[in-house]
């Protein structure tokens, strides 16, 4: 799950990490009211979505008059925003964040994330925060300093202290810089985050270290311990049949292909999607029905993967363990009927009950092609797609 920015803040300020003064807004009127309120000369009119890269996308806006927070706003909210990592489609902006103006004398990169290969918590830092942070990890990797936090101790000040030298802070404003890597790091567990990122964390000309921007993500296995973040989820922001899937327990992602894909496990819809890659196709979604699939599952899924314009074929790859391929191939049937398929469909089944599971696909008088190995199957859907 991921949030806004001007959410991350308020989790921040939370664990006492400082932030700019700023007030979310959903109008152009209460950007204008937001700039009063807050006072001062300079503000900052930034559109507030789930991706980043929002200033090169026009997304981000200096004012320095009630009348350009008014025009910025204006310009702002309701724009198709793209950037690197929306996609050509953008996002529209619906809401918005008003903050200060920011005295910015440097820029930093810092994050804490999840590190699978070590089983420690990775923090990282760069000297060169800001817009191109994503440039810098590819032709600059060195700039990026690393340090492995053993979940049992938690950062040290000795690691911290690397980080904030490491990154050129100068020394007078260190302290402040380990203090704020000690809170973000605290901040990162306490609320089950699978990345918590500032960039820019900036310093300042009078020596102050603040998050100029706040991004996370949060582990959806844990939400259920914080009902606080769960109600920060902005559904304009997802994926609507990935929203109609989660309802019935689906795990779905949509993807840019004409192949729909019903698997279940999620190791074996990886494999699926790279076979049907492998013959020269693209996978229209990721689409796991778990091990507990009932027939009603199953029908839905055929429900939200027809949605989509673009599906051209489906195939379905299932491997009964816990599953039963009996159970499947109802499901396949039933919802076959119900969304009066029209597209080509083919369906390769082993394990659990997969002779009865491959009876009721015959007996059921409908279009079903069958297949006995995955390859096979993939081919099968290729052909019957093109």
């Amino acid at each position: 799950m991921k949030i806004h920015e001007y959410q991350g803040k308020e989790i921040l300020r939370k664990f006492g990490v400082a932030t700019p003064r700023g007030i979310p807004c959903f109008s152009v009127d209460e950007a204008v009211k937001a700039a009063e309120t807050l006072g001062g000369k300079i503000w900052v009119v930034k559109a507030q979505i789930h991706a980043g890269g929002r200033g090169k996308g026009g997304g981000v806006k200096l004012a320095r008059s009630l009348d350009e927070v008014r025009q910025h706003a204006g310009a702002i909210l309701g724009m198709q925003l793209v950037t690197h990592q929306t996609g050509p489609e953008g996002q529209k902006v619906r809401r918005l964040l008003v903050e200060d103006g920011a005295d910015i004398e440097k820029e930093y990169y810092v994050a804490a994330l999840t590190d699978r290969a070590t089983q420690k918590v990775a923090m990282m830092a760069s000297s060169e925060g800001g817009m191109d942070i994503e440039e810098v990890a590819h032709s600059t990797p060195e700039k990026i300093i690393k340090v492995f936090v053993d979940p049992a101790t938690g950062l040290t000040d000795a690691q911290a202290t690397e980080l904030a030298n490491g990154i050129g802070v100068p020394a007078g404003s260190v302290a402040m810089c380990v203090d704020t890597l000690k809170k973000l790091y605290t901040c990162y567990m306490e609320t089950d985050a699978s990345l918590a990122e500032i960039n820019p964390l900036i310093l300042e000309g009078n020596g102050n270290i603040k998050a100029l921007d706040a991004k996370f993500n949060f582990d959806s296995n844990a939400l259920f311990r914080h009902p606080e973040i769960v109600a920060y989820r902005d559904l304009d922001e997802e994926d609507a049949d990935e929203i109609e899937a989660s309802r019935f327990d689906l795990a779905y992602i949509s993807l840019d292909g004409n192949i729909g894909c019903l698997v279940n496990g999620a190791g074996l819809a990886m494999a699926t999607m790279d076979t049907i890659k492998l013959f020269g196709a693209e996978p229209a979604n990721f689409l796991d029905v778990g091990g507990g699939a009932t027939t009603e599952k199953v029908t839905e899924a055929f429900k939200i993967m027809l949605k989509n314009p673009k599906v051209k074929g489906i195939l379905v790859n299932i491997f009964g363990g816990i599953m039963k391929c009996d159970t499947i191939a109802t499901g396949v049937v039933t919802a076959a009927r119900e969304v009066k398929l029209s597209v080509p469909l083919v369906v390769r089944m082993k394990g659990t009950n997969e002779d009865l599971g491959k009876q009721i696909l015959k007996d059921s008088g409908l279009p079903i092609i069958s297949a006995d190995s995955m390859a096979e199957a993939a081919q099968k859907i290729v052909a019957a797609v093109k």
